[in-house]
C-alpha cells in the first residue's frame, strides 16, 4: 500500500471485492445457521431434531471452506485446511473424526463470528468506503437525469441546484474515492489475517510443516539406505570378486614361478592382494552386510557378536522382519556399541538382547565393564541417536561409573512374516 501505484494497481478493487463477498457470504451464512438451528429446534421436541444438531456443529466447515477460497483475493499464498485424515473409510469415521478435531470448533466459532458480527462490518465498510464516494461522483450524472437538469440530492442530504456545484461535488468524490481505497485496503488486510489467525492458526501451519520435516527425514533415510544397499551390491559383485580372481592368479603364478627374486615378489603380491581383499570385505560389511540384507537382524547380530573381541551372549528372538530402514538402525545401533565394548569399557564379557512386544522393536547391550560412557563425548552413538529419532525410535544410556553399562534403543514398527527378503 505504501507503493505509488497502489491506487492504479488491482489491489484496491480486490480489496473491495473481499468485502463485498464477505458481506454477501456472511449473510448467507447468517440465514443457513439460523435456518437450520431453527429446525432443529423444531424438530428436538418429537427427539427426531436431536441427531440434527450435528449439522450446526459443522455448519463450520462449508464457510471456513469459503473463506479459504475468498482469502485468495488478500493473499497470493493459498490456504488449506488442516483437518485431520479419518482412520477409517464411511461417513461414522468421517463424523467422529471431524467432531473430536479442534479444528471443527475452532471453524464454528469463526462461523458465529463470522455470521453475526464480521459480515455487517464489511457491508459497512464498502458503503462508508465505496458507495458514498460513487454518488458524489455520479452526482452531475444524478443531475442531469433524475433532476431534468435542476437540482440533484448528494447523499441524500444536501441539495445541489447548479452545474458548476454538481462538478466540484464530483470532484470531491474523487479525491475521496482515492482515499477510501486506502481505508478498503486496511480493513480488508485487518479482516484477511483475522480469518487466517481464526481458521489457519500459526500453529496448525507450523505442526504440519513438523510432520512434512519429519516425513522429508524419514524418506532421506530411506534414499540412504537404498544408496548404501546399492553401493555394497556393486562393490561385492564387482571390486571384490576382481580382487579375488587377481589374487587367484597371483597364487598359481606364485606355484609356477621358479625360487628367486621373481617367486618373492609374487608372494608379496599376493600377501598384498589378500590384504586388500580383507580391507575390502571389511568396508563392504561396514557400509551394509550382506548377512543382514540374507537373513535378517538376528543373523546380523549374531555375526557381529562373533566378530567381536568380547565374549557376547545374544538373547534375541524376533517372529519375523522389521522394515529395511529399522533393521539397518538397530544393527548398526548394536555393531556401535560393542565396538564401544571392546575399545573403552575394559568388560570381561557383553550380552545383546531384545524381542518385539506391543508394536515395539527393542535390543539391549549390557557389559559388565568400568562404566562412566557419554553419548556426548565421541562415542559414535550421537549420530545413531539422531537416526534412531528419525524412527520415531528411542535410545537410552545408562553407565554409572564403575559400570555397568547399559544401552538400550526402541523403535515403533511392526514385523512381516516372511523370515528371509533375500528373494
Amino acid at each position: 500500500m505504501s507503493r505509488p501505484g497502489f491506487l492504479l494497481s488491482a489491489w484496491p478493487w480486490r480489496s473491495a471485492a473481499y468485502l463485498l463477498t464477505g458481506a454477501v457470504t456472511g449473510a448467507a451464512a447468517l440465514v443457513g445457521i439460523v435456518a437450520v438451528a431453527t429446525l432443529c429446534g423444531a424438530l428436538a421436541i418429537v427427539l427426531v431434531g436431536l441427531p440434527l444438531l450435528v449439522l450446526v456443529a459443522l455448519s463450520g466447515l462449508p464457510v471456513a471452506e469459503v473463506e479459504r477460497r475468498r482469502l485468495r483475493l488478500i493473499h497470493r499464498t493459498p490456504v488449506s485446511g488442516r483437518h485431520q485424515v479419518p482412520a477409517a473409510p464411511g461417513l461414522w469415521a468421517w463424523l467422529v473424526t471431524r467432531l473430536r478435531e479442534q479444528t471443527t470448533w475452532r471453524e464454528l466459532g469463526y462461523a458465529l463470528l463470522f455470521a453475526g458480527l464480521l459480515w455487517p462490518v464489511d457491508a459497512l465498510a464498502i458503503t462508508v468506503a465505496l458507495l458514498f464516494p460513487l454518488s458524489m461522483v455520479a452526482t452531475p450524472l444524478l443531475m442531469a437525469t433524475v433532476g431534468d437538469g435542476h437540482e440533484a440530492k448528494v447523499l441524500k442530504q444536501w441539495t445541489v441546484t447548479t452545474w458548476p456545484t454538481a462538478f466540484g461535488v464530483a470532484v470531491l468524490g474523487l479525491l475521496l474515492m482515492a482515499l477510501c481505497a486506502y481505508v478498503l485496503g486496511v480493513t480488508a488486510g485487518a479482516r484477511a489475517e483475522l480469518t487466517r489467525l481464526l481458521i489457519a492458526s500459526p500453529e496448525g501451519e507450523l505442526s504440519a510443516k513438523v510432520v512434512e520435516l519429519t516425513r522429508s527425514r524419514v524418506r532421506l533415510v530411506d534414499a540412504f539406505e537404498a544408496e548404501r544397499r546399492r553401493i555394497e551390491r556393486d562393490l561385492h559383485d564387482g571390486a571384490q570378486q576382481r580382487l579375488v580372481a587377481l589374487t587367484m592368479a597371483l597364487g598359481l603364478a606364485r606355484l609356477d614361478a621358479p625360487a628367486g627374486p621373481l617367486a618373492d615378489q609374487l608372494t608379496k603380491a599376493h600377501e598384498e592382494a589378500g590384504k586388500a581383499l580383507a580391507e575390502l570385505r571389511e568396508l563392504i560389511h561396514g557400509i551394509h552386510p550382506k548377512v543382514l540384507t540374507d537373513y535378517g537382524l538376528q543373523a546380523a547380530v549374531a555375526d557381529a557378536a562373533d566378530r567381536c573381541v568380547v565374549p557376547v551372549d545374544i538373547d534375541l528372538e524376533l517372529p519375523g522382519r522389521p522394515a529395511q530402514a529399522v533393521e539397518s538402525a538397530a544393527y548398526f545401533v548394536v555393531c556401535e556399541a560393542l565396538a564401544n565394548v571392546a575399545k573403552h569399557s575394559g568388560a570381561e564379557r557383553a550380552r545383546v538382547s531384545g524381542g518385539h512386544r506391543d508394536g515395539l522393536l527393542f535390543l539391549e547391550v549390557r557389559d559388565d565393564g568400568c562404566g562412566g560412557a557419554d553419548a556426548s563425548a565421541g562415542s559414535g552413538l550421537t549420530g545413531l541417536a539422531d537416526r534412531v529419532s528419525v524412527l520415531d525410535g528411542r535410545l537410552a544410556l545408562t553407565s554409572p561409573p564403575g559400570g555397568p553399562t547399559l544401552l538400550r534403543v526402541e523403535f515403533p514398527c511392526e514385523l512381516t512374516k516372511a523370515a528371509d527378503r533375500s528373494a
